[in-house]
């Protein structure tokens, strides 16, 4: 095959391949039926039985195996990939009565893993094929005929034009199917942002799901002086100026102790340029009424939200009773790399 001969070719090329691969995906959704039920069905029932979901596949499809298996892993579904090969040399003893078995094969006559599919149905242990399934004018695979329930991939051809024999859309397909029955089970098994967070401790997606309490430098009646409405401003500012790295914002309370206001640095420079004689003026009087505010019950991420929607580079956090705990900096997420100091 000739190269393209221009850059325009290239840009439609890539296209069509990421089109073809979409369009499969798309007609997979459009043939949802009960055996997409029963698969969900059969991998509930093995977690909640304490079993073990046991993916094999070989070639590309075992590197598909192996992230569908970290998948199910990471939404708190027991989950190890096996290869074929190795199962016939000690690798079955993984497989108890419990458990369950994904079987991939694009072709469904993998030698491999059918034999392994073959002795797994002779010991009882259900299993999920996904295949690209029964071809006009053929008899079903072997796959097939041993499968639980399969799944079908659907897929023909792959992308490139014809071109290319290497899998693409067809790994592609398979591997969008067990993400849906992978989700869909966590769902039956009403699996939470919190339990997901337990399993992901590290890196930036486990900070998103840390609670907001736990970044929170400036406590209230700790190193976060609270004013009150009354309380002139000044005698406010005077009393902020002792505390040691002072936040770049004051807590305004009303006389129920809830919170009322919020007087920024950048209040503070404005009224200054306005008018420095105002600074004996309340602070009810000099305050923004209503800031935004997160619960103590917030998660990081919706403090991430709440800074890109809004830009508050200071984010009250308040109780149940709408009383003032903290005060969130936005440096405390750029110092955690969760956004920019030039987000928008």
């Amino acid at each position: 095959m000739s190269p393209p001969s221009t850059q325009t070719d290239q840009h439609a090329f890539i296209a069509r391949v990421l089109t073809h691969e979409s369009d499969a995906i798309a007609r997979i959704a459009k043939q949802i039926g009960d055996q997409y039920i029963h698969a969900v069905d059969l991998i509930v029932q093995c977690a909640n039985n304490g079993g073990t979901v046991l993916v094999s596949g070989l070639g590309k499809s075992g590197h598909i195996g192996a992230k569908i298996s970290a998948t199910l892993a990471s939404i708190g579904i027991t989950s190890h990939a096996v290869h074929p090969t190795e199962a016939a040399h000690g690798d079955l003893g993984r497989f108890r009565k419990q458990d369950l078995a994904i079987c991939l094969s694009h072709s469904g006559e993998t030698e491999e893993l059918v034999s392994l599919a073959s002795i797994l149905r002779q010991d009882g242990i259900p299993i999920i094929a996904i295949t690209r399934g029964a071809v006009e004018g053929k008899p079903e695979s072997s796959l097939m005929r041993l499968a639980t329930v399969t799944l079908e991939v659907g897929v023909v051809d792959e992308a490139g034009d014809g071109s290319f024999l290497a899998p693409t859309t067809s790994t592609t397909a398979a591997l969008a199917i067990a993400d849906a029955i992978a989700l869909a089970a966590a769902r039956a098994r009403s699996f939470t942002a919190e339990d997901f967070h337990r399993r992901h401790p590290g890196g930036q997606l486990g900070s998103m799901l840390r609670p907001v309490t736990e970044l929170l430098r400036f406590h209230a009646g700790k190193n976060l002086p609270i004013a009150t409405e009354a309380q002139p401003l000044s005698d406010a500012l005077n009393e902020a100026s002792k505390v040691v790295r002072r936040p770049g914002a004051l807590l305004v309370v009303d006389d129920t102790n809830r919170l009322s206001g919020i007087f920024t640095d950048s209040d503070l420079r404005r009224l200054i340029l306005r008018d420095p004689g105002e600074l004996s003026k309340p602070m009810g009087d000099a305050m923004s009424r209503d800031p935004r505010t997160l619960p103590a019950t917030a998660l990081i991420r919706d403090a991430v939200a709440m800074f890109r929607e809004h830009r508050a580079d200071e984010i009250p956090v308040v109780d149940d009773a709408g009383m003032p705990i903290g005060l969130l900096d936005v440096q405390d997420l750029i110092t955690m790399k969760l956004v920019q100091g030039d987000d928008s």
